[in-house]
């Protein structure tokens, strides 16, 4: 419906042009994001075994799967926002949307598994710090 209506106006081939690459640009800083953080993750547990290994092999590991971790969720989360921007604007019709929410639940579900593996917690429970 709402591709319709952009598309039958004047320039609105352009509109969803700019909605496409806006979508793909989305996708592309989620993937950007993912990458960098694991070569930095990397890069500090390396360094941090080069010039601190006194320190708890144990505690780097578990640093590391953390900061992996979060990256991961922030890039899921980028990636299900472009996902909503290309459903919405681009392809909303009854299958993209259902489409559009499987990818949901299952990005939900490896957050919810992430948060679980990091942090040794469901999110709805409330951290050992509380």
């Amino acid at each position: 419906m709402f591709h319709n209506l952009i598309a039958s106006s004047a320039g609105g081939d352009l509109i969803l042009e700019w909605i496409e690459i806006a979508a793909l640009a989305i996708e592309i800083l989620a993937v950007v994001i993912i990458v960098a953080a694991i070569f930095y993750s990397m890069a500090r547990y390396t360094i941090q075994a080069v010039f601190h290994p006194a320190s708890k092999l144990g505690d780097r590991y578990g640093q590391l799967k953390a900061s992996l971790g979060r990256s991961l969720l922030l890039g899921l989360e980028i990636l299900v926002a472009a996902d909503i921007v290309r459903t919405v604007a681009l392809e909303a019709t009854l299958q993209s949307v259902a489409v559009l929410g499987l990818l949901v639940l299952i990005r939900t579900f490896l957050s919810w598994a992430l948060v679980v593996e990091i942090e040794g917690r469901w999110p709805w429970q409330p951290s050992r710090e509380e």
